[in-house]
Order: C-alpha cells, then sequence, then structure tokens
C-alpha cells in the first residue's frame, strides 16, 4: 500500500510468466498522479525496459485522465486501473462506469485544445481499443509487442 493509502493488488495472468497488477482509484485528476508513479514503480521494480516504463507511464496517464474527464465512475465511484505484465510486454486498461461516446482519437487539427490523449496512445500502442461491458468501458493499449486481444 502506498503512502496515499491505496493498494495495488497483484495477481497471476494467464501465462507462467504473466502477472496482473490492479488499482481502483477515487475518480479525481488527483489520482492521475498516484497510478503513474505506481506503474513506473512497479515496472522498474520488474525491470522492464526504460522506454517500455516510460510509454506505459504516458498511457496510463492519458487513459485515467480521459476517465476523469469524460466518464462516469464505476458504480463504487472509483476507476479501475489494470497492468498486465507478460515478457517485455506492458497491457495497460482503464475501467470507468462509461460515458455519452466511445473513446476515439480526436481528428488532425491545430484549433484543439484538448482531444489529443488517444492519438498519443495510439502513437506509442502495438493494439489498442475499447471494449463495452455491463459496468461501462474498458480503454486498453499493449506496448512492446502484440496482446491477446484483438485491436479495434
Amino acid at each position: 500500500m502506498g503512502d496515499d493509502g491505496l493498494a495495488v493488488t497483484e495477481s497471476a495472468g494467464p501465462g507462467a510468466d504473466s502477472v496482473i497488477c490492479t488499482m481502483r482509484v477515487p475518480a479525481d485528476p488527483a489520482s492521475v498522479r498516484i497510478v503513474r508513479h505506481e506503474i513506473v514503480q512497479d515496472l522498474l521494480n520488474r525491470d522492464l525496459d526504460e522506454e517500455i516504463v516510460g510509454e506505459a507511464e504516458m498511457v496510463a496517464s492519458e487513459l485515467l485522465t480521459n476517465a476523469v474527464r469524460h466518464a462516469r465512475p464505476l458504480s463504487d465511484g472509483t476507476i479501475r486501473v489494470r497492468w498486465k505484465i507478460r515478457a517485455e510486454v506492458v497491457e495497460v486498461e482503464v475501467t470507468d462506469g462509461g460515458g455519452a461516446t466511445v473513446p476515439k482519437p480526436a481528428p488532425r487539427t491545430v484549433w484543439l485544445s484538448s482531444g489529443r490523449g488517444l492519438r498519443i496512445v495510439r502513437s506509442l500502442a502495438h493494439e489498442w481499443g475499447v471494449t463495452e461491458d455491463r459496468t461501462g468501458n474498458v480503454v486498453w493499449a499493449t506496448l512492446g509487442g502484440p496482446s491477446r486481444r484483438r485491436a479495434t
């Protein structure tokens, strides 16, 4: 448990060399800094390549910021953040309670003051996508290689 009182839970992933880390954080902008710190520390402790760690930090920041700004929290008032590690592949996913629209990259334009986050995610990720389920939206991105999901 970090200094902020938020815990990271760790579980075995689907493969022998796979692990899943999960946090539930308040739907608040302050959570973005906390999640970035936890992901970076966890991935560095696992000796992952610094480039992947930096990309995971940016992707988590963008996905969580979008969830806080544009979506409802889950029924318990939180947003769930997971990072899955399999060898040198890291998948980051953020689950929220859904919003008025399905997340998609903003069009290229110099006039927008926001909306570039998913374009950044798309440029860094090997694959990324959005899955709608009964609780809301799961936005995910895979760094370092292909995921076990199909990109959308």
